[in-house]
């Protein structure tokens, strides 16, 4: 697996988790239910995470409809893969408005058939980002990236760092809530921080420090996402596109200027620095490409961008930031733009071609 290092600090030692205005659900009470598969109805497949297929589905018993996400056992000869149990292990203890809700566990017909109860969300920020006809307005970026600071907020406090944000790993329920989603390689840290693969956060929203090849990881590569995720918001397409590890560095160094030891202590010592030669940039260009920026928004971009992850804004520095104070004023998530469900309107199109097949 290349990580056995951080699969005995994996066990999910967490402080308790601080109260965020409603009561969890006790884990033993999701989870020791037993119920089966079968008293939910699958209406369409909505999308793939990284460790299993996801459905829209109706829960005949309570008639909510929720997200019913397949666990993935294709590759498993010795149970529920370490990945799974990562992930049920972690949304069972926490509870936040803007993190996914794991409901219950539930069982197929096999024993090596489980399935996880989510709350369902209309859309995911992804697929809304590829079928708008106008991007979002500033105000509503404000509305999304305050919600995710939030979310991650919870997660650091409670020393969970999710390590695969990107704008597919966020949701939108129609009521405008953004929940974070896709915990597969979530992780819990502690002190001091053990070694971790970093071969983890899907290349466009990869932190330099995980590119170098750092061992220990902290809550900072989350954060180098959320930058990544916000300048995409502003400038309607992802920000930092590379086509391998190289490219991506090169994107980094294009953007931001070349990093050295004054501007990033230990810099020199990362194990892949040797592997690169990289351009030599000596300007920051985030104002060249946000020229519309307030002085606010582009402190947050830099802040969020820093180097050194030691000197990278955190969830909490953020959610201060004057940039969420000024004008445009972030809108109500209530007030957010409602969507035709995309992900759903796709598998209605493939449900009434088979019905076309079938009276053929």
């Amino acid at each position: 697996m290349g990580d056995s290092n951080e699969e005995d600090q994996d066990t999910i030692r967490l402080k308790p988790l601080k109260y965020n205005g409603t009561f969890p659900v006790p884990a033993e009470d999701r989870l020791g239910r037993g119920r089966s598969v079968k008293e939910f109805v699958k209406l369409n497949r909505i999308g793939e995470g990284t460790y299993g297929i996801v459905y829209r589905a109706h829960d005949t018993k309570s008639d909510e409809i929720v997200a019913l996400k397949k666990v993935r056992m294709d590759k498993e000869k010795d149970g529920i893969p370490i990945s799974s149990l990562r992930e049920i292990n972690l949304l069972l203890k926490v509870r936040h408005p803007n993190i996914v809700e794991l409901k219950e566990v539930v069982v197929g017909t096999h024993l090596d058939s489980i399935f996880l109860v989510m709350g369902y969300c209309e859309q995911d920020l992804a697929s809304l980002l590829e079928n708008m006809q106008s991007p979002f307005s500033e105000a509503q970026v404000k509305c999304i990236i305050l919600q995710v600071l939030k979310g991650l907020q919870y997660l650091h406090e409670n020393f969970i760092i999710h390590r695969d944000l990107k704008v597919s790993n966020l949701l939108m329920t129609d009521k405008g809530c953004v929940k974070i989603a896709d915990f597969g390689l979530a992780r819990t840290y502690g002190v001091p921080l053990k070694p971790m693969t970093p071969k983890v956060v899907t290349l466009w929203y990869r932190a330099p420090e995980l590119l170098l090849g750092t061992k220990t990881q902290t809550t900072a590569i989350d954060m180098w996402a959320v930058g990544c995720i916000l300048a995409e918001l502003l400038a309607h397409k992802p920000m930092l596109p590379g086509s391998s590890e190289i490219h991506q560095i090169d994107l980094i160094v294009q953007l931001l200027g070349t990093p050295n030891e004054n501007i990033w202590p230990g810099f020199s010592k990362l194990s892949l620095v040797g592997q690169y030669t990289l351009r030599k940039q000596p300007y920051n260009n985030l104002k060249h490409k946000f020229p519309w920026l307030s002085e606010a928004g582009l402190r947050l971009l830099n802040f969020l961008f820093m180097y050194d992850p030691k000197k990278r804004a955190t969830a909490e520095d953020s959610l201060e930031s004057s940039y969420f104070k000024e004008k445009p004023l972030p809108c109500e998530p209530e007030l957010m733009p409602t969507f035709p469900h995309h992900r759903n309107k796709r598998a209605a199109s493939c449900a009434e071609n088979q019905q076309k097949r079938l009276k053929v």
